[in-house]
């Protein structure tokens, strides 16, 4: 909130005054300095005039053909460059922007997307080298946080919230598979039921988190409660879970990232799984989006499905 002492200074339209100024000391001359602003030279005086009133004070002063500034105008002067100076540095940075030179986009996501969202950030970091980059990671409940508070660019999703406060647009399937160890019982069986594995024990994440949230929609879909044996905060602790014998757990395929396979782990043919849920890209309605912003919207739409196409398609 601007102070009450400088309120004048944006009530009277300063700034044309102040460059008019500058044209004046910087040429000594009214005609000169009208000459540059385009303007008449009754006009230039005017505002000199209005700028020397709204100060309460004179700024220049005649001799002879030049003019000078009084000690009045010598400040004035020197603060008008500094504010011309910072403009223009400022419009220099603004450029960049506009034209992607610089700046910066914030992403954030869920955790199961951390696999592939540092993919996503190195391919646009290939394209504009200048770009700085964020990447935050949470669980669906924090994610939701932030993206109320408008505290990121960009976010995304598994299972976004359905309103028309967000934007959401899907960006590419987001399989799920059911996960044990390679040794299990079932594993190699074809058409497996679902109901056959919920009698086994699962390894769940944290309430609010969306794997949790997928999960829980299953198993209501099946009207079967799941067998909980263990709840875990992050992915890949049940992933170590899995490994060690505790259970199974249904989770997305991105769970054990896009390249390696865990020898020790394996997933079910299960018949009566959905069909593949999408991932969302997601920001509040009616923000603004950066050019950076949308350049990486732009880049995602059409890069990040052959990213991951071999990955959840196989």
């Amino acid at each position: 909130m601007p102070q009450s002492h400088i309120r004048r200074y944006l009530r009277h339209g300063t700034m044309p005054q102040l460059s008019v100024l500058e044209a004046v000391l910087r040429h000594k001359n009214f005609s000169r300095a009208a000459e540059e602003q385009f303007l008449a030279q009754p006009t230039v005086s005017i505002q000199l005039k209005k700028l020397s009133e709204m100060i309460g004070l004179p700024l220049v002063e005649q001799i002879g053909r030049q003019v000078y500034p009084t000690e009045a105008g010598k400040y004035t002067l020197e603060a008008t460059q500094k504010i011309f100076k910072i403009l223009s540095e400022l419009e220099g940075q603004l450029s960049q922007i506009r034209n992607l030179g610089s700046g910066g986009i914030r992403l954030a996501v869920g955790n199961a997307a951390k696999y592939f969202a540092p993919r996503l950030l190195a391919d646009f970091a290939t394209s504009y080298p200048d770009i700085d980059l964020s990447l935050q990671i949470h669980n669906r409940t924090t994610l939701i946080n932030r993206l109320n508070a408008n505290e990121d660019d960009l976010y995304i999703f598994a299972n976004p919230p359905e309103s028309a406060d967000y934007v959401r647009l899907a960006l590419f399937p987001n399989k799920i598979a059911v996960f044990c160890r390679y040794d299990h019982p079932l594993v190699g069986r074809k058409g497996i039921h679902f109901k056959t594995i919920a009698e086994e024990p699962f390894l769940v994440r944290e309430v609010g988190s969306g794997t949790r949230m997928m999960m829980n929609d299953l198993f209501q879909a099946h009207q079967i409660l799941p067998k909980v044996r263990m709840q875990l905060s992050t992915n890949e602790a049940i992933k170590q879970a899995i490994i060690s014998g505790l259970g199974i757990s249904l989770m997305s395929k991105y769970t054990l990232g896009l390249d390696t396979d865990e020898p020790k782990l394996a997933t079910l043919d299960i018949i009566d799984l959905p069909k593949a849920g999408y991932w969302y890209l997601v920001y509040p309605s009616g923000k603004h989006l950066s050019p950076i912003a949308l350049a990486f919207i732009d880049l995602i739409r059409n890069q990040a499905k052959q990213l991951v196409a071999d990955h959840l398609l196989d």
